[in-house]
Protein backbone atom coordinates (compact mmCIF):
# COMPACT_ATOMS: atom_id res chain seq x y z
CA UNK A 1 0.00 0.00 0.00
CA UNK A 2 1.79 3.96 -0.96
CA UNK A 3 1.70 6.32 1.31
CA UNK A 4 -1.39 8.07 -0.09
CA UNK A 5 -3.33 4.54 0.31
CA UNK A 6 -2.04 4.53 3.77
CA UNK A 7 -2.73 7.93 4.53
CA UNK A 8 -6.29 7.50 3.37
CA UNK A 9 -6.79 4.46 5.69
CA UNK A 10 -5.64 6.54 8.72
CA UNK A 11 -7.57 9.46 8.18
CA UNK A 12 -11.11 6.64 7.74
CA UNK A 13 -10.24 5.18 11.10
CA UNK A 14 -9.70 9.02 12.62
CA UNK A 15 -13.09 9.74 11.39
CA UNK A 16 -14.59 6.90 12.64
CA UNK A 17 -12.99 7.88 16.39
CA UNK A 18 -14.48 10.99 15.81
CA UNK A 19 -17.94 9.83 14.53
CA UNK A 20 -17.86 7.16 17.43
CA UNK A 21 -17.35 10.11 20.12
CA UNK A 22 -19.62 12.39 18.85
CA UNK A 23 -22.30 10.31 18.75
CA UNK A 24 -21.64 8.68 22.39
CA UNK A 25 -21.73 12.32 23.33
CA UNK A 26 -25.66 13.12 21.49
CA UNK A 27 -26.37 10.41 23.08
CA UNK A 28 -25.59 11.10 26.35
CA UNK A 29 -27.46 14.57 26.18
CA UNK A 30 -30.53 13.28 24.57
CA UNK A 31 -30.62 10.74 27.71
CA UNK A 32 -30.04 13.42 30.00
CA UNK A 33 -32.87 15.39 28.66
CA UNK A 34 -35.05 11.98 28.65
CA UNK A 35 -33.91 10.99 32.17
CA UNK A 36 -35.11 14.49 33.75
CA UNK A 37 -38.89 14.18 31.77
CA UNK A 38 -38.92 10.35 32.96
CA UNK A 39 -37.67 11.30 36.73
CA UNK A 40 -40.54 14.13 36.59
CA UNK A 41 -43.50 11.49 35.22
CA UNK A 42 -42.16 9.03 37.92
CA UNK A 43 -42.45 11.76 40.77
CA UNK A 44 -46.41 12.66 39.45
CA UNK A 45 -47.32 9.08 39.59
CA UNK A 46 -45.88 8.98 43.09
CA UNK A 47 -48.02 11.68 44.36
CA UNK A 48 -51.02 10.27 42.85
CA UNK A 49 -50.33 6.96 44.42
CA UNK A 50 -49.40 7.47 47.41
CA UNK A 51 -50.75 5.08 50.38
CA UNK A 52 -51.54 2.55 47.40
CA UNK A 53 -49.68 -0.77 47.09
CA UNK A 54 -50.88 -1.53 43.32
CA UNK A 55 -50.36 1.88 42.36
CA UNK A 56 -46.79 1.68 43.82
CA UNK A 57 -46.22 -1.69 42.11
CA UNK A 58 -47.10 -0.48 39.29
CA UNK A 59 -44.43 2.70 39.46
CA UNK A 60 -42.30 -0.04 39.74
CA UNK A 61 -42.70 -1.72 36.94
CA UNK A 62 -42.58 1.47 34.91
CA UNK A 63 -39.53 2.20 36.16
CA UNK A 64 -38.19 -1.59 35.73
CA UNK A 65 -39.50 -1.02 31.61
CA UNK A 66 -37.75 1.77 30.62
CA UNK A 67 -34.84 -0.31 29.53
CA UNK A 68 -30.98 1.02 28.59
CA UNK A 69 -30.36 4.89 28.23
CA UNK A 70 -30.61 4.73 24.69
CA UNK A 71 -33.48 2.92 23.49
CA UNK A 72 -33.56 3.69 19.78
CA UNK A 73 -30.13 2.71 19.55
CA UNK A 74 -30.21 -0.49 21.31
CA UNK A 75 -33.51 -1.65 19.95
CA UNK A 76 -31.63 -1.31 16.78
CA UNK A 77 -28.57 -3.76 18.60
CA UNK A 78 -31.12 -5.67 19.62
CA UNK A 79 -31.14 -7.60 15.90
CA UNK A 80 -27.68 -7.37 15.50
CA UNK A 81 -26.47 -8.89 18.39
CA UNK A 82 -26.69 -12.89 19.13
CA UNK A 83 -27.97 -12.48 23.04
CA UNK A 84 -28.70 -9.17 23.79
CA UNK A 85 -30.46 -10.42 26.83
CA UNK A 86 -27.59 -12.28 28.12
CA UNK A 87 -25.20 -9.47 27.39
CA UNK A 88 -27.60 -6.82 29.32
CA UNK A 89 -27.55 -9.61 31.91
CA UNK A 90 -23.82 -8.99 32.51
CA UNK A 91 -23.62 -5.34 32.45
CA UNK A 92 -25.66 -5.53 35.02
CA UNK A 93 -23.75 -7.91 36.97
CA UNK A 94 -21.21 -5.25 36.71
CA UNK A 95 -22.82 -2.98 39.32
CA UNK A 96 -22.54 0.30 36.90
CA UNK A 97 -25.28 1.70 35.11
CA UNK A 98 -23.86 0.80 31.31
CA UNK A 99 -26.41 -0.11 28.68
CA UNK A 100 -26.14 -1.98 25.22
CA UNK A 101 -25.65 0.57 23.52
CA UNK A 102 -22.92 2.37 25.69
CA UNK A 103 -21.21 -1.28 25.74
CA UNK A 104 -21.30 -1.03 21.72
CA UNK A 105 -20.07 2.35 21.57
CA UNK A 106 -16.78 1.43 23.74
CA UNK A 107 -16.12 -1.42 21.39
CA UNK A 108 -16.46 0.85 18.27
CA UNK A 109 -14.41 3.56 19.94
CA UNK A 110 -11.73 1.06 21.64
CA UNK A 111 -11.59 -1.08 17.83
CA UNK A 112 -11.19 2.21 15.98
CA UNK A 113 -8.25 3.39 18.44
CA UNK A 114 -6.36 0.09 19.00
CA UNK A 115 -6.54 0.05 14.18
CA UNK A 116 -5.58 3.89 14.11
CA UNK A 117 -2.67 2.79 16.80
CA UNK A 118 -1.22 -0.01 15.16
CA UNK A 119 -1.84 1.47 12.11
CA UNK A 120 0.40 4.33 13.03
CA UNK A 121 3.18 2.84 15.54
CA UNK A 122 3.91 -0.32 14.12
CA UNK A 123 2.97 0.19 10.26
CA UNK A 124 0.74 -2.71 9.75
CA UNK A 125 -0.90 -3.49 6.75
CA UNK A 126 -4.30 -2.25 6.93
CA UNK A 127 -6.28 -5.71 6.91
CA UNK A 128 -4.42 -7.14 9.78
CA UNK A 129 -4.90 -3.74 11.73
CA UNK A 130 -8.35 -3.76 10.85
CA UNK A 131 -7.93 -7.51 12.56
CA UNK A 132 -6.42 -6.93 15.25
CA UNK A 133 -9.04 -4.10 15.77
CA UNK A 134 -11.77 -5.74 15.63
CA UNK A 135 -10.23 -8.69 18.16
CA UNK A 136 -9.43 -5.26 20.56
CA UNK A 137 -13.05 -3.91 20.08
CA UNK A 138 -14.54 -7.17 20.93
CA UNK A 139 -12.26 -8.42 23.57
CA UNK A 140 -10.86 -5.64 26.01
CA UNK A 141 -14.40 -4.56 26.68
CA UNK A 142 -15.46 -7.87 26.82
CA UNK A 143 -12.88 -8.77 29.48
CA UNK A 144 -13.08 -5.57 31.64
CA UNK A 145 -17.06 -6.38 31.95
CA UNK A 146 -15.52 -9.70 33.65
CA UNK A 147 -13.10 -8.45 35.84
CA UNK A 148 -16.05 -5.71 37.22
CA UNK A 149 -18.14 -8.52 37.77
CA UNK A 150 -15.51 -10.94 39.89
CA UNK A 151 -14.10 -7.64 41.95
CA UNK A 152 -18.00 -6.99 42.70
CA UNK A 153 -18.74 -10.78 43.57
CA UNK A 154 -15.32 -10.46 45.96
CA UNK A 155 -16.49 -7.77 47.64
CA UNK A 156 -19.96 -9.01 47.67
CA UNK A 157 -18.83 -12.28 49.35
CA UNK A 158 -16.21 -10.88 51.93
CA UNK A 159 -19.08 -8.81 53.60
CA UNK A 160 -21.67 -11.15 53.16
CA UNK A 161 -21.35 -13.15 56.29
CA UNK A 162 -21.25 -10.06 58.46
CA UNK A 163 -24.61 -9.18 56.65
CA UNK A 164 -25.98 -12.23 57.93
CA UNK A 165 -24.94 -12.02 61.75
CA UNK A 166 -26.43 -8.00 61.74
CA UNK A 167 -30.04 -9.34 59.89
CA UNK A 168 -29.54 -12.38 63.18
CA UNK A 169 -29.04 -9.74 65.82
CA UNK A 170 -31.92 -7.73 64.06
CA UNK A 171 -34.05 -10.59 64.55
CA UNK A 172 -33.43 -11.94 68.18
CA UNK A 173 -34.51 -7.94 68.82
CA UNK A 174 -37.74 -8.46 67.37
CA UNK A 175 -37.78 -6.41 63.82
CA UNK A 176 -39.28 -8.33 61.38
CA UNK A 177 -37.29 -9.24 58.54
CA UNK A 178 -38.03 -6.58 56.00
CA UNK A 179 -36.32 -3.84 58.76
CA UNK A 180 -33.15 -5.93 59.44
CA UNK A 181 -32.79 -6.03 55.30
CA UNK A 182 -32.99 -2.39 55.29
CA UNK A 183 -30.73 -1.71 58.20
CA UNK A 184 -27.94 -3.98 56.32
CA UNK A 185 -28.43 -1.66 53.30
CA UNK A 186 -27.80 1.49 55.62
CA UNK A 187 -24.76 0.01 57.25
CA UNK A 188 -22.70 -1.94 54.65
CA UNK A 189 -20.94 -0.12 51.71
CA UNK A 190 -20.29 -1.59 48.47
CA UNK A 191 -21.93 -4.51 46.87
CA UNK A 192 -23.71 -5.49 49.57
CA UNK A 193 -25.50 -2.65 51.24
CA UNK A 194 -26.58 -1.51 47.26
CA UNK A 195 -28.04 -4.66 46.87
CA UNK A 196 -29.95 -4.73 50.17
CA UNK A 197 -30.80 -1.31 49.90
CA UNK A 198 -32.26 -2.57 46.01
CA UNK A 199 -34.45 -5.01 47.98
CA UNK A 200 -35.96 -3.03 50.61
CA UNK A 201 -36.98 -0.11 48.10
CA UNK A 202 -38.21 -2.57 45.92
CA UNK A 203 -40.62 -4.24 49.21
CA UNK A 204 -41.73 -0.80 49.64
CA UNK A 205 -42.73 -0.11 46.09
CA UNK A 206 -44.91 -3.20 46.71
CA UNK A 207 -43.15 -5.89 45.45
CA UNK A 208 -43.18 -9.29 47.55
CA UNK A 209 -39.79 -9.98 49.48
CA UNK A 210 -39.25 -13.14 48.31
CA UNK A 211 -39.19 -11.87 44.29
CA UNK A 212 -37.04 -8.63 45.25
CA UNK A 213 -34.83 -11.65 46.96
CA UNK A 214 -34.75 -13.75 43.62
CA UNK A 215 -34.02 -10.30 41.54
CA UNK A 216 -31.21 -9.87 43.87
CA UNK A 217 -29.81 -13.79 43.47
CA UNK A 218 -29.97 -13.11 39.60
CA UNK A 219 -27.85 -10.09 39.48
CA UNK A 220 -25.35 -11.48 42.43
CA UNK A 221 -25.68 -14.97 40.68
CA UNK A 222 -23.86 -16.62 43.53
CA UNK A 223 -24.55 -19.77 45.24
CA UNK A 224 -24.11 -18.25 48.87
CA UNK A 225 -26.64 -15.91 48.18
CA UNK A 226 -29.06 -18.13 46.96
CA UNK A 227 -28.74 -20.39 50.18
CA UNK A 228 -29.81 -17.26 51.65
CA UNK A 229 -32.86 -16.34 49.80
CA UNK A 230 -33.90 -20.25 49.65
CA UNK A 231 -33.41 -20.23 53.96
CA UNK A 232 -35.82 -17.41 54.05
CA UNK A 233 -38.12 -18.44 51.54
CA UNK A 234 -38.39 -22.32 53.30
CA UNK A 235 -38.63 -20.27 56.31
CA UNK A 236 -41.62 -18.47 55.06
CA UNK A 237 -43.53 -21.29 54.50
CA UNK A 238 -42.92 -23.24 56.78
CA UNK A 239 -42.13 -21.57 59.91
CA UNK A 240 -39.25 -22.17 62.84
CA UNK A 241 -36.45 -20.33 64.04
CA UNK A 242 -35.22 -18.04 61.68
CA UNK A 243 -32.35 -16.58 63.43
CA UNK A 244 -30.65 -20.03 63.95
CA UNK A 245 -30.96 -21.07 60.35
CA UNK A 246 -29.20 -17.54 59.53
CA UNK A 247 -26.58 -18.44 61.98
CA UNK A 248 -25.55 -21.95 60.66
CA UNK A 249 -26.26 -20.50 57.16
CA UNK A 250 -23.40 -17.81 58.13
CA UNK A 251 -20.74 -20.11 59.81
CA UNK A 252 -20.81 -22.54 56.65
CA UNK A 253 -20.54 -19.38 54.40
CA UNK A 254 -17.31 -18.73 56.46
CA UNK A 255 -16.01 -22.20 56.41
CA UNK A 256 -16.11 -21.71 52.78
CA UNK A 257 -14.17 -18.69 52.20
CA UNK A 258 -11.67 -20.30 54.86
CA UNK A 259 -11.31 -22.71 51.81
CA UNK A 260 -11.28 -20.91 49.02
CA UNK A 261 -8.43 -19.10 50.75
CA UNK A 262 -6.93 -22.07 51.61
CA UNK A 263 -6.77 -23.48 48.12
CA UNK A 264 -5.83 -19.80 46.88
CA UNK A 265 -2.57 -19.84 49.12
CA UNK A 266 -1.65 -23.35 47.80
CA UNK A 267 -2.74 -22.48 44.23
CA UNK A 268 -0.52 -19.75 44.23
CA UNK A 269 2.40 -21.03 42.54
CA UNK A 270 0.88 -22.30 39.42
CA UNK A 271 -0.93 -19.21 39.08
CA UNK A 272 2.25 -17.07 39.27
CA UNK A 273 3.93 -19.44 36.85
CA UNK A 274 1.22 -18.78 34.23
CA UNK A 275 1.46 -15.16 34.49
CA UNK A 276 4.95 -15.52 34.21
CA UNK A 277 5.18 -17.53 31.20
CA UNK A 278 2.35 -15.84 29.48
CA UNK A 279 3.90 -12.51 29.92
CA UNK A 280 7.02 -13.61 28.94
CA UNK A 281 6.91 -13.48 24.77
CA UNK A 282 5.68 -10.10 24.92
CA UNK A 283 8.44 -8.84 27.33
CA UNK A 284 10.87 -10.08 25.03
CA UNK A 285 9.03 -8.72 21.86
CA UNK A 286 8.77 -5.53 23.59
CA UNK A 287 12.63 -5.53 24.24
CA UNK A 288 13.13 -6.77 20.99
CA UNK A 289 11.45 -4.00 18.72
CA UNK A 290 12.96 -1.08 21.37
CA UNK A 291 16.42 -2.24 20.11
CA UNK A 292 16.04 -3.36 16.59
CA UNK A 293 12.23 -2.55 15.46
CA UNK A 294 12.40 -3.17 12.05
CA UNK A 295 13.66 -6.77 12.52
CA UNK A 296 10.74 -7.46 14.55
CA UNK A 297 7.64 -6.33 12.39
CA UNK A 298 9.28 -8.44 9.91
CA UNK A 299 6.88 -10.83 11.56
CA UNK A 300 3.28 -8.85 11.04
CA UNK A 301 4.82 -7.85 7.14
CA UNK A 302 6.20 -11.02 6.18
CA UNK A 303 2.98 -14.13 5.39
CA UNK A 304 4.84 -17.06 6.60
CA UNK A 305 5.79 -14.55 10.01
CA UNK A 306 1.94 -13.50 10.41
CA UNK A 307 1.40 -17.28 10.47
CA UNK A 308 4.14 -18.05 13.12
CA UNK A 309 2.10 -15.30 14.88
CA UNK A 310 -1.11 -16.54 14.72
CA UNK A 311 0.02 -20.19 15.68
CA UNK A 312 2.38 -19.11 18.56
CA UNK A 313 -0.61 -16.90 20.24
CA UNK A 314 -2.76 -19.96 19.80
CA UNK A 315 -0.60 -22.36 21.41
CA UNK A 316 0.47 -19.29 24.10
CA UNK A 317 -3.89 -19.26 24.38
CA UNK A 318 -3.98 -22.73 24.98
CA UNK A 319 -1.29 -23.34 27.48
CA UNK A 320 -2.37 -20.64 29.69
CA UNK A 321 -5.86 -21.48 29.85
CA UNK A 322 -4.83 -24.85 31.24
CA UNK A 323 -2.62 -24.02 33.72
CA UNK A 324 -5.02 -21.13 34.75
CA UNK A 325 -7.83 -23.84 34.70
CA UNK A 326 -5.93 -26.37 36.80
CA UNK A 327 -5.06 -23.38 39.36
CA UNK A 328 -9.24 -23.28 40.15
CA UNK A 329 -11.34 -25.40 42.09
CA UNK A 330 -14.89 -25.04 42.92
CA UNK A 331 -16.04 -25.31 46.66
Amino acid sequence: MDDIGQLGAVAFVAALMVAAIALLLMMQLSHARAARHLRGRISGVQARAAGARGRTASVASVRKDTGGRYPAFEGILRHVIPRPALLRYRLAQTGFSIGIGQYALICLATGAGFTLLRTLAFHLPLPLALLLGVVSGLGLPHFAVSFLIARRIRQFLADFPEAIELIIRGLRSGLPVQESIRIVGQAFAGPVGLEFAQISDRVRFGQQLEDALWDAAGRVDQPDFKFFVVSLAVQRETGGNLAETLENLAEILRRRRQMKLRIRAMSSEARASAMILGSLPFIMFGLLWAVNGGYVLTLFSDPRGIAMVVFAFGCLAVGVGVMWKMARFEI
